[in-house]
């Protein structure tokens, strides 16, 4: 029992502490535990709890609407069974967030319409309900906002907004055509996350094409080592949607059965 009000009055310190009261933090639980209201302290840290669970979903409420990630893109909406198990089980643990921590990023890599997006969009999902910043941008989107910006001579307050994201998804980079002022701005986002924030890119291009975005074989080659250098790459080698599709349609009218999932 003794150990029971013990927890109670850690619980009740904790959450005060969390919620900056800290006055009450340090005298509310020992108070009512010293006056014998054992009954009244559990009352109180059932409230606290609440009050707990209230915030933490209002946090998760505001960074969803400013993630911008597309609607019904899940882990629950996504075809797993299109995917291989490894993939998966990758997808999965990028999920849990660790690699938040580490600053590593995430590199997708497959043609168009394999499940990229929906996969990169599955994973900020999952850690927004962990209570992780997200933003999910279209790479060309980006590329022009940071473009404006330094046009504008705002880039490194511009930079340091976006510094204050956990986790940036970068989609479809394979499809900038960039100019020169364009791949240079997108090389400097690289080079200001490089071990301290996390990306997720998607590409369609693999590497040796990836001079096509960054037009200069010297800040292709400090690109791909900045973010390779703590990565996890994610190799999508599955028959696209529309290709699946094609052949469900092929297949229902030639009476075969045909299995398109991913092996």
């Amino acid at each position: 029992m003794k150990a029971a009000q013990v927890d109670l009055v850690e619980r009740t310190t904790e959450l005060l502490t969390r919620f900056n009261l800290s006055t009450a933090a340090l005298e509310l639980g020992q108070r009512l535990e010293n006056a014998g209201y054992r009954e009244a302290l559990l009352l109180v840290v059932e409230v606290l709890e609440m009050e707990a669970e209230a915030r933490e979903q209002r946090k998760i409420a505001r960074l969803r609407r400013a993630a911008q990630l597309p609607p019904a893109k899940s882990f629950e909406t996504l075809d797993a069974s299109t995917l291989p198990t490894p993939l998966m089980r990758k997808l999965r643990e990028l999920a849990r967030g660790e690699f938040l921590e580490r600053a590593e990023n995430a590199l997708a890599f497959g043609l168009p319409g394999v499940g990229k997006s929906h996969a990169a969009c599955a994973i900020g999902n999952a850690l927004l309900e962990l209570g992780h910043s997200v933003l999910f941008r279209p790479a060309y989107q980006l590329v022009q906002e940071l473009l404006a910006a330094k046009r504008d001579l705002v880039l490194p307050q511009k930079l340091r907004r976006l510094d204050s994201i956990e986790l940036l998804i970068l989609d479809d980079i394979g499809y900038v055509k960039q100019s020169p002022e364009e791949a240079e701005v997108l090389f400097t986002l690289i080079a200001e996350r490089y071990e301290r924030r996390s990306m997720l890119i998607t590409s369609n291009l693999v590497f040796s094409d990836w001079e096509r975005i960054f037009k200069d074989p010297m800040a292709t080659a400090a690109a791909i080592d900045r973010l390779v250098h703590h990565a996890t790459i994610l190799e999508f080698n599955v028959p696209s949607y529309r290709t699946r599709k094609r052949r469900r349609i092929d297949a229902a009218q030639s009476g075969e059965a045909v299995d398109t999932s991913a092996s």
